[in-house]
């Protein structure tokens, strides 16, 4: 079984961005494998290891995203694969993303196509099926369950508070949510491992892609408004509530 699970590197959003201009200020951020695109190479690690196979982790980026491409491989992918977009990648969107990855993965051999449920940073949550659309391949959004068995996919869907079981034939393609596994932490023998696991860089021009500019245009850039201060009621509990009551009302309007 062939697996691909589209990886992004993300900046950390548990840690303080800074931005410069209308861009997120790099050398200040911190910089992660996507959360949900770890759910994806777990669900990759565990179909290899009920059905074998190979598991191909794929990113569109620059070089700095090897650190995160050797953590996939640390966690299990056999081969990495960075389509190095060197200059163009700023102009990039995820319509972009998405011709480039299906143009490369157009040419592979696949069985599965694994990616998270969205990006923590843009959250368009398109790439996946954008891919899945242009390969002609079906696919599965917000999977919380998959299991396999021969050609035929059966998958556990979140469906916003309730679940949907879709079947589907391979090869398809299946964004992975939050609950669908728990990521296991690279081991020290494989993060040595992945040190010596195949990488391999992939020119933009070496992709058959007819078109790969962004169809889609940021006007602006900003942080979120700081948050007000806190305040401490002082008193008895009751003068407490009396007067949190007032606030709700009178300040807040929540209260009517």
């Amino acid at each position: 079984m062939n697996i691909y699970v589209l990886m992004k590197r993300t900046f950390d959003t548990e840690e303080r961005i800074q931005l410069q201009g209308d861009r997120i200020d790099e050398d200040s951020a911190e910089f992660i494998i996507n959360p949900y695109d770890e759910y994806a190479i777990e669900e990759a690690v565990k179909l290899k290891e009920s059905h074998d196979g190979e598991i191909v982790v794929l990113t569109v980026g620059t070089e700095e995203s090897e650190k995160e491409l050797r953590t996939a491989l640390a966690m299990g992918a056999d081969r990495a694969v960075l389509i190095n977009a060197e200059d163009d990648y700023e102009d990039l969107d995820s319509s972009s993303v998405a011709r480039i990855i299906a143009a490369y993965v157009a040419a592979q051999d696949v069985d599965v196509i694994l990616a998270g449920n969205v990006a923590i940073d843009g959250g368009s949550g398109s790439v996946g099926p954008a891919v899945a659309e242009l390969l002609d391949i079906p696919y599965v959004t917000t999977a919380v369950e998959l299991i396999i068995d021969g050609t035929t996919a059966h998958i556990t869907r979140d469906a916003e508070g309730d679940t949907e079981k879709v079947s589907v034939q391979l090869p398809f393609l299946m964004t992975c949510q939050q609950g669908l596994n728990e990521p296991r932490y690279p081991s020290l023998p494989g993060i040595m491992k992945a040190k010596k696991k195949p990488l391999d860089e992939v020119a933009l021009d070496d992709i058959e892609v007819d078109d790969y500019e962004a169809l889609t245009r940021r006007e602006a850039l900003s942080l979120p408004a700081d948050k007000a201060a806190g305040r401490i009621l002082d008193g008895e509990l009751t003068a407490q509530i009396d007067e949190l009551v007032g606030l709700l009302i009178h300040d807040r309007k929540i209260v009517g």
